[in-house]
């Protein structure tokens, strides 16, 4: 198939839209992507590329084109405000220029949000007819209001309106969490276009080097958080946990990655003298994690307690399952779920920062084989739900209608 992905994060930038690119266009199919200029999360451009430098490039086969858009910056609400709409005007020229040159037999949205990175495939819906896949990735304007603190009717009315007119010009609405299906229901009906698609956990951690050098971490039972480390994942009530477990010198707490909360992390833990109990490696690549995630005896997930958010399965879970590691949650849904189904971890309700550092203590004085069967039990339950071979495959069944 002549495959369009329109996504506004893709290589080097970490999301899900790189594997699926690069995983079609192995398996022999004819893959483009727009989209834009790489600068996620710093908000800053990337050294290799800029307005005039790698904006056209072949990687692994996958032809990328990208749009001109001003960089998140600080990620404050006017710079991002700028920064999706920006992308979405000029992909959406962009998207002219590729439409009449070339034939696509199916575009994918790759939305983990903004919403806007779906004009683009409007144009081709309306012009070309060409088949949409809208995957959905975060619910609009939900997450807007959630996420992004909006709370002004008119703006959340006029996104509720916006993301209806995506639904009925998608083919297809892909969902990574079956929660989403109620949510989008409720905006018309749009069941017969809803179909369940999880995702996977990247090649690069279930099967990657882990030899990747990577800094020294500290000596004890090590409690690693990997990702972005945001407004959603509810650092606050992770440090509250912390601090109950300070006099706990044998438990440290490593976070990897970087996003909006880190400035409140750092301030918190200089407030509270955390310096000995928690370690702050920074960001890295994914090819990365498989080396960190060795490393770890135990890994954290968390996100707020919100309707919504408790409707998301975060990413991160197959991505700890996928390297055969114990998980303890705070968290609701359909996540916690997995986790009891699995039977990897413990889940405490979203919040109960008091239960997770209980939690947290009572792994702490597990042996080394009970924590292996966890983990054990953690990459069984990947195998048969999230491995990426599997996931492409029914994509391209999908695709196919079959």
């Amino acid at each position: 198939m002549n495959i369009l992905i329109i996504t506004q994060y893709f290589y080097p930038e970490t999301f899900k839209s790189t594997d699926m690119a690069f995983e079609l266009q192995k398996r022999g199919h004819n893959v483009t992507v727009l989209t834009g200029i790489p600068n996620y999360p710093e908000g800053k451009i990337y050294p290799e590329y800029g307005f005039f430098k790698n904006r056209k490039q072949v990687v692994n086969g996958v032809k990328i084109f990208r749009s001109l858009l001003l960089p998140r910056g600080n990620g404050g609400g006017i710079r991002l405000f700028l920064n999706y709409y920006s992308f979405a005007f000029f992909a959406s020229l962009k998207a002219l220029v590729l439409g009449f040159k070339n034939k696509y037999d199916a575009i994918i949205v790759h939305e983990p949000s903004p919403i806007t990175q779906f004009y683009p495939a409007l144009l081709f819906k309306k012009l070309w007819k060409t088949p949409v896949y809208f995957w959905v990735m975060d619910l609009w304007p939900e997450s807007l209001s959630i996420a992004g603190g909006i709370k002004n009717k008119l703006i959340l009315n006029y996104y509720e309106s916006v993301v209806k007119n995506f639904y009925r010009n998608s083919d297809k609405i892909l969902i990574t969490s079956k929660g989403f299906r109620k949510a989008i229901n409720q905006k018309g009906s749009f069941d017969d276009k809803i179909v369940y698609f999880p995702n996977w956990a990247e090649d690069s951690i279930s099967e990657g080097d882990k030899n990747y050098p990577i800094p020294q971490l500290p000596q004890g039972f090590k409690v690693m958080f990997a990702g972005n480390i945001g407004e959603a994942q509810d650092l606050e009530n992770i440090m509250k946990a912390i601090l109950i477990l300070k006099d706990q010198k044998n438990i440290k707490f490593i976070l990897v990655g970087d996003g909006r909360k880190m400035p409140f992390v750092k301030d918190f833990i200089k407030e509270h003298q955390l310096h000995e109990n928690v370690y702050l490696p920074g960001r890295f690549p994914v090819e990365a994690m498989a080396s960190f995630f060795e490393k770890a005896d135990v890994m954290l997930v968390t996100l707020k307690d919100d309707p919504i958010f408790n409707l998301t399965v975060p990413a991160k879970i197959q991505a700890y399952m996928s390297a055969s590691k114990p998980i303890i949650a705070m968290l609701n849904g359909e996540g916690a779920d997995n986790i009891d189904e699995a039977g990897c971890g413990y889940a405490v309700p979203a919040g109960d920062y008091t239960e997770l550092a209980k939690i947290i203590l009572k792994m702490s004085e597990l042996s080394f084989q009970d924590l292996k069967t966890l983990g054990n039990n953690s990459r069984i339950f990947f195998e048969k739900n999230f491995k990426l071979n599997e996931c492409i495959s029914n994509l391209e069944k999908i695709l196919n209608n079959k």
